[in-house]
This record gives C-alpha cells, sequence and structure tokens, in this order.
C-alpha cells in the first residue's frame, strides 16, 4: 500500500466515522476533538491517523467500517502504518 492509497483508506473510513453519530460521538468525547476541527483537519494525514488509531482499538469498530465500505478489514492496520507516525519503532 502507498502512502497516497493509505490516505485514500483513511478518508473512506473518517467519511464513514462521521455517518455514524453515536460512534463519533464517542471519538469525540474520548479524544476532545471538535466537529469544527474534524472538519478543518479532515484531509491532515496526522488527523487521518487518529481517526485510524480510534477505530484499531475495537475489531468491532473495524469490521463495521469495512463491511459497510467494502474494504478489506486488514489493510486498516497497513493503512495506518503508511500514514505519519505509523513508522515501526526499533527500540534496539
Amino acid at each position: 500500500m502507498t502512502s497516497q492509497e493509505a490516505e485514500i483508506y483513511a478518508l473512506k473510513v473518517t467519511n464513514w466515522l462521521i455517518s455514524n453519530q453515536d460512534l463519533l460521538d464517542v471519538f469525540m468525547s474520548s479524544t476532545g476533538v471538535s466537529e469544527a476541527t474534524i472538519k478543518s483537519d479532515f484531509h491532515d494525514g496526522v488527523f487521518l491517523a487518529a481517526i485510524l488509531d480510534f477505530l484499531l482499538l475495537d475489531d468491532k469498530w473495524v469490521i463495521a467500517a469495512c463491511d459497510a465500505m467494502q474494504l478489506e478489514p486488514d489493510a486498516m492496520h497497513s493503512a495506518r502504518l503508511m500514514l505519519p507516525g505509523g513508522e515501526k519503532v526499533n527500540w534496539t
């Protein structure tokens, strides 16, 4: 997956999150993000990474998003790795 493909994937997932009001409320309350921030940072790679980080906290959320958009669930992790902050950390 390229970084551009990862961004497109994350944008699709973000659109899905925005359309899911109950989960969007959980996201906003747990992160402190406002609707204004969502609108202004929608195309920011760091913000998109935060959306994927949030959804990856629960397999049910990943599956629901991917089922709704006919996306491959395993690709969400791959997409996250290609966005800012997703680099594999070498602790040695």
